[in-house]
């Protein structure tokens, strides 16, 4: 009975050391998965935006999709701005090789609504 005791006591703290760090790989694992597959472009969309309009303060964002175009894809948003006191939407489609990454075209749509 003495010598069972110290290898319980053994086995109960690797199993705690074990389940901490198995619990530390989980939440960063996840932490990972939280930025979407299309931050990259919507930080584009945005420097787009204020290479166009340097003046203007990007009040909104939003991720409409992505549409299959053939071999290429498109990530379209639409950023809702604001220029000297008139505010308005701005449509951007950035298309790119989903394989390469390779931005193809960017287009901008000015917009009321």
């Amino acid at each position: 009975m003495k010598n069972i005791l110290p290898k319980i006591f053994l086995a109960m703290i690797l199993l705690t050391a074990y389940t901490i760090e198995n619990s530390m790989f989980i939440r960063s694992a996840h932490a990972e998965k939280d930025t979407p597959e299309y931050a990259k472009w919507g930080s584009l969309a945005m420097k787009t935006a204020k290479s166009k309009y340097p003046q203007a303060q990007i009040i909104d964002y939003l991720h409409i999709g992505r549409e299959e175009k053939g071999t290429h894809a498109v990530e379209k948003f639409k950023l809702w701005v604001r220029e000297n006191g008139q505010e308005f939407g701005l449509y951007i489609f950035i298309e790119f090789d989903p394989k390469s990454n390779k931005v193809k075209n960017i287009q901008l749509e000015k917009s009321d609504r």
